[in-house]
């Protein structure tokens, strides 16, 4: 098969397209040379048909040639980069091995692919992130930052791809993973326009009927806010060159995600998301008149518009820990409208837009990437303190975290996550400042260790040299990186009390001279009912078990083993036993590929999820509790992505009989005017409606709003759907959701 062959007609045009954007970058991008070389190692895998499409019917070299373009234009990496994603295909197939690959573009190319191999054996081995293999991706991503950086361009190209694909569970799993781990990726390194990108189409793919909603309503409105934003901006314009300065400015309107975000948290619809759209003034300044420049405009702005000082965020002064800079203020518009301004330099929007390798180009200037080398210090350490069980939950937070600015007593800045506590701070300082740790001295008064710090606090600690970490402390540490230091302190105490709790025993071994033997000694732990001898140990250092007690079962046991007593074996007749039940007998639908759920079903233990109310013809999957029991929840429920990302095995695919069962209790949220007898209106369609109940109503009013919370009894979604229809048309309703 030859290269063209490999394409269809619109596949071949797209590549084209793409490759001369690539190759009309820099030569430190793409060098000459490189297109023909790449091109032969690609002939090369499509003549011995090694490149396959994948499950989504993508054309690798497609996918591979956008993949780089995103890599060297949206993000701006180098030559590296750009060449490892164009052969990634190539090494993927096995048309070439790393090592020849080597030879041919150099060590740097070798070792991206490397780590890409490595992502790519992780994700063969499950379908699923599950913790175990989350934490072998995060190793890889902390080895090399581009991976991370590839990994994500990656994600983007798919999620581009694979809006008309039929494969809608691939499709589900891919948006749900790039909502739960890319997007929150992107945004630690500062890449919000692909953050933002991923966030979307996520949305779009797994609600898609919200996604298009607040697109639709966008559009509708579109006309009017670009309208308002030129008169915002107008007289601003022409204060602003009158101060002499040199600027751009530009409209931006929010995500749909962001918005859709803000409708859940407020329960309004897209109507009632006041700050739709923010306004960007972006400075031509030189690195020594930045600051001056945009506190500048700030003046000049607030001067014209009253602001919201609770909504001033100054990033300005003490960046991000990912290097963002900017000051942020809302302000009172014209039409008494809140508008978001935010004030950078183009320096300072294109790190915004490109994130670290925007920060590579001016390291020179402001001093590079020292937030994320921090950030992934603390990723490390948690690696290496092997702690699995909390690592995937916290990098989540730690993705995500917002930052305080505090004070040591010399006038020292530090950055912590917000939420940080006095002994997160001290572990910040040093791990043996934390360990003994015992408060601190904020603003001439004592505290706790378990003080939350504000930004601006001045922080001296207190410590004491008795004090020893407690596993409490767990629960008031917020980063990740305090976490795995307190845990490997334990783990080296209890290695310890161990140690002394083992010597004292032989001792009094020797003292009731008892021989010591290996073997007895195993006997005696497991009979003793511990799982392993360091939780033996440990049960002797801490004094849950008694010394002599150990002691006499150890002697007793050694009897035995040395034939000297006889075990006492209970038994019981032939009549009176009774054959175990198999603990699998209550899982037997589980090994199936579907789960059918019917109220008859007998022998199995499963419920309705409280927090999504799944009924009758709604898509589900069930979740095999710890108890051991299933509960079905709704495709769309809020903790699926969660569930579905850290549980992965415990997964069962559902779907219900052919016939409806009881009924299920739903709850609809209405939000419209608090008009008179909208609550007579609303109960009186319900009551006339067949085989549905109302079950309970409450009412909440204010600022002429009515919000409502009711739950039904009903059996189908049929029924559901029907009832929110006619609820829509009551007058005064303007939404009607399902909770």
């Amino acid at each position: 098969m030859e290269l063209k062959e490999f394409f269809t007609e619109d596949e071949r045009i797209r590549v084209e397209t793409m490759q001369q954007k690539l190759f009309a970058l820099a030569a430190d991008v793409i060098q000459e040379g490189d297109q023909e070389k790449v091109k032969s190692y690609l002939t090369r895998a499509a003549k011995h048909e090694l490149l396959q499409r994948d499950a989504f019917n993508i054309n690798p070299i497609v996918k591979d040639t956008e993949t780089a373009l995103i890599v060297a234009e949206e993000i701006g990496l180098s030559r590296g980069s750009v060449l490892s994603v164009l052969l990634w295909s190539v090494l993927k197939s096995g048309a070439a091995t790393l090592d020849e690959i080597q030879q041919e573009f150099g060590q740097e190319v070798a070792k991206i692919l490397h780590g890409l191999m490595r992502i790519r054996e992780l994700y063969a081995k499950s379908a699923t992130v599950g913790t175990e293999n989350f934490r072998s991706l995060l190793v890889t991503f902390a080895e090399d930052m581009r991976v991370i950086l590839i990994m994500i361009a990656n994600r983007v190209c798919i999620m581009r791809q694979i809006r008309d694909t039929q494969n809608l569970e691939a499709q589900r799993k891919v948006a749900m993973e790039a909502a739960y781990l890319y997007a929150p990726l992107a945004h630690k390194l500062s890449l919000y326009k692909l953050k933002s990108e991923l966030e979307d189409l996520s949305l779009k793919y797994l609600e898609r009927d919200a996604y298009y909603h607040i697109k639709d309503k966008l559009n509708e409105t579109k006309r009017s806010r670009d309208a308002y934003i030129e008169r915002f901006l107008k007289p601003l314009d022409e204060k602003l060159t009158a101060a002499g300065l040199h600027y751009h400015m530009k409209g931006r309107t929010k995500s749909i995600h962001s918005i859709w975000q803000k409708m859940q948290k407020q329960h309004v619809d897209v109507d009632g998301v006041y700050d739709l759209f923010a306004i960007r003034i972006i400075l031509k300044s030189s690195p020594e008149r930045e600051k001056m420049e945009c506190w500048q405009v700030f003046s000049i702005i607030t001067d014209m518009y009253q602001s919201n000082p609770k909504r001033m965020r100054d990033w300005l002064s003490v960046p991000k820990s990912n290097g963002y800079e900017s000051l942020h203020i809302t302000v009172l518009g014209p039409e008494q409208k809140w508008v978001e301004v935010q004030i950078r330099t183009e320096r300072m929007d294109d790190i915004a837009e490109h994130g670290l390798a925007a920060h590579w180009r001016y390291k020179g200037i402001k001093g590079g990437q020292s937030g994320i080398e921090e950030w992934l210090a603390g990723v490390r350490s948690a690696l290496e303190a092997n702690d699995d069980a909390h690592l995937m939950d916290q990098f989540r937070l730690d993705l995500n975290e917002e930052e305080v600015f505090v004070f040591s007593p010399k006038g020292d800045i530090f950055k912590l996550p917000m939420g940080a506590t006095v002994l997160d701070f001290a572990y910040h300082i040093h791990s043996k400042v934390g360990n003994r740790c015992v408060g601190a001295r904020i603003g001439g008064k004592n505290v706790t260790i378990r003080q939350k710090l504000q930004s601006g606090d001045q922080v001296e600690i207190l410590t004491n040299s008795n004090q020893t970490p407690k596993r409490d402390w767990l629960n008031i540490l917020t980063t990740t990186r305090a976490r795995a230091k307190v845990r490997q302190s334990l783990k080296e105490m209890e290695s310890r009390q161990a140690l002394l709790a083992k010597e004292e025993l032989e001792r009094k071994m020797k003292n009731k001279k008892l021989e010591f033997e290996e073997p007895v000694l195993m006997h005696t732990i497991t009979k003793l009912g511990y799982r392993y001898v360091t939780d033996f140990y440990a049960a002797l250092a801490d004094g849950k078990l008694d010394m002599n007690t150990a002691l006499d079962a150890y002697a007793q046991q050694q009897r035995y083993d040395r034939g000297e007593a006889e075990k006492s074996v209970s038994t019981q007749s032939a009549n009176q036993y009774v054959l175990p039940e198999d603990d699998n007998s209550k899982h037997q639908a589980i090994g199936t590929d579907v789960l059918v759920i019917d109220q008859n079903l007998k022998g199995l233990d499963f419920q309705m999820a409280r927090c999504c109310q799944p009924v009758y013809g709604d898509e589900v999957f069930g979740f095999v509790t710890s108890g051991g029991g299933i509960k079905i929840h709704r495709e769309n429920c809020p903790n699926a992505p969660q569930l579905r990302q850290r549980f992965g095995y415990r997964i069962v695919r559902a779907m219900w009989a052919g016939k409806r069962g009881s009924q299920y209790p739903i709850t609809l949220r209405v939000i419209g005017n608090d008009d008179i007898g909208i609550v007579n209106n609303i109960t009186s369609i319900i009551s006339k409606e067949e085989k549905i109940l109302l079950r309970s109503i409450s009412i909440d009013t204010g600022d002429g709003l009515f919000n409502g919370t009711l739950t039904v009894m009903l059996d189908d979604t049929s029924r559901l759907q029907q009832l929110i229809k006619k609820l829509k048309t009551v007058k005064g309703v303007k939404n009607v959701s399902r909770s």
